[in-house]
């Protein structure tokens, strides 16, 4: 059987100097189309080298693309952006970026860079990852021989695809296009990213945002407790509303049936495959279930549907749960050799056996997020960073810390962290928000005035009381 890879989600190397090794004749750069964009853009390749030690060692090509400002005219420092995951490349995603952020690009170039690792930058993705079956496969059935067989697929020194590598690269597709300075803007993991950027080349950046703190004092990969906290907002959310309250007054305790009946044993029903329309067979297990619904609460859009798929599942209709295992599986753009080479030796060792227990000591998923790590993290091969990597981040750059509320993976708390250790930032909140709200309407007006005044304390934040509050869906047939 293919395995469920997608269903899962769920040191000497500072002794190197900081500079950049960037080098323009290794510099490739022309006019190119990229999927979603008609006008045309510019597309690059860097090379550098595999280990910023060995200089003159192996050489590796970088990938990034240059989305114009559609007025070049005021001479505004770029904006890079720094994706997600890790393993999320960041000129696959330039159509979407190049929506959610018109009102930066208008004066203002955006830089993708696919991180080593993931896109066109030696990927490191697993072949059959796109293979699997999302209808019959369960997290559950992962195994150490999967990983071993990922494993075997990929060449070079790992040990070289870490964050700091990745900021030496980034800062060097900088200095290569000639900028003395840029600005970026990280979300997600992209935070963790962001930061070590500030610590290791704050000279090359003039503001930086960071949407949905991955803070370098908090590990990667305890979920429990965070999107516990997310579902039991939106199960209070659905109470204080009233016609969510009427479709589903018993919604906490129809959750827990469904979780303790797939407890017993998974579930194996028949459905109408959601996009071809044939007889599919559908397996449900507690940790598909639950990690499902996690995927649904990192955005406020997705959000409404989990009240009408919890009630749904309560009756023993696992339809609309497939139709969000459909809509999953073709967005997840993860390289998950990357992820689990970043997150299985920068994090994963820094928790201990305490951390897993109190993480797991919650109402809504209990260990489900720990299982990939637990898996995968003791075959995976080993390099370390220097404990200096871990400390906090004091650099004076201007900083604009953003959180989403009900964000289910980097909570609000996330961004004290980063608040407290800069000296010169601004932690803003945004209520009945997800993951990464960013490129929301309101927040990226605010982003835009800060990249442009470069003071996180005197921003136009009235929009902020003006975001509604949770909606959900209360029937099949769509209403809200």
């Amino acid at each position: 059987m293919k395995k469920p890879w997608n269903s899962i989600f769920v040191a000497s190397l500072l002794l190197c100097s900081s500079q950049s090794y960037a080098n323009a004749d290794k510099l490739a750069l022309e006019d190119c189309h990229i999927d979603g964009i008609k006008q045309k853009v510019q597309c690059g390749t860097l090379q550098v080298p595999e280990n910023y030690q060995v200089p003159a060692g192996t050489q590796i090509s970088v990938n990034f693309a240059v989305i114009p400002a559609i007025d070049k005219t005021q001479n505004k420092e770029p904006l890079m952006f720094l994706a997600g995951g890790p393993g999320q490349a960041a000129a696959e995603i330039a159509a979407s970026l190049r929506q959610g952020f018109t009102q930066v690009r208008k004066t203002r170039d955006l830089i993708l860079v696919d991180q080593r690792g993931t896109g066109k930058s030696n990927p490191l993705q697993c072949e059959e990852v796109d293979d699997v079956d999302p209808y019959a496969s369960i997290p559950e059935d992962l195994d150490v021989e999967d990983i071993k067989q990922c494993l075997a697929q990929f060449e070079g020194d790992l040990s070289q695809f870490n964050t700091e590598n990745a900021i030496r690269d980034f800062d060097a597709v900088r200095a290569a296009l000639g900028y003395e300075k840029i600005a970026i803007y990280g979300g997600s993991y992209g935070t963790r990213a962001g930061l070590v950027f500030m610590r290791m080349f704050p000279d090359s950046l003039s503001a930086v945002v960071l949407d949905s703190v991955g803070p370098i004092e908090v590990p990667i990969g305890t979920f429990g407790q965070s999107s516990a906290r997310s579902f039991n907002m939106l199960i209070q959310h659905c109470m204080e509303e009233a016609t969510c309250k009427q479709a589903y007054p018993n919604l906490a305790q129809e959750f827990a049936t469904v979780m303790e009946r797939l407890s017993e044993k998974p579930i194996t029903t028949t459905i109408t495959h959601p996009r071809l329309g044939t007889p599919t067979e559908f397996v449900i297990s507690r940790l598909k279930f639950v990690s499902t619904l996690r995927m649904q609460l990192y955005t406020v859009e997705m959000r409404t549907m989990v009240p009408l798929v919890v009630h749904q599942a309560f009756l023993g209709n696992f339809a609309p749960l497939a139709g969000l295992t459909a809509m999953q599986d073709s967005s997840m753009g993860m390289y998950v050799g990357l992820l689990f080479n970043i997150v299985c030796n920068e994090d994963v060792p820094r928790i201990s056996d305490e951390m897993w227990r109190k993480d797991a000591d919650n109402n809504f998923g209990q260990d489900a997020s720990h299982l990939a790590w637990k898996t995968v993290c003791p075959v995976w091969p080993q390099y370390r960073l220097n404990e200096t990597f871990y400390q906090p981040v004091t650099t004076n750059v201007p900083t604009l810390i953003i959180s989403g509320d009900v964000d289910p993976v980097t909570p609000p708390s996330n961004g004290e962290y980063s608040d407290k250790s800069l000296p010169n930032s601004k932690h803003l909140i945004l209520k009945n928000s997800g993951h990464t709200p960013g490129p929301s309407t309101c927040a990226i007006n605010i982003i835009d005035e800060f990249l442009t005044i470069k003071d996180p304390n005197v921003l136009d934040e009235s929009c902020l009381n003006k975001i509604p509050s949770e909606s959900f869906m209360t029937s099949l047939n769509g209403s809200i």
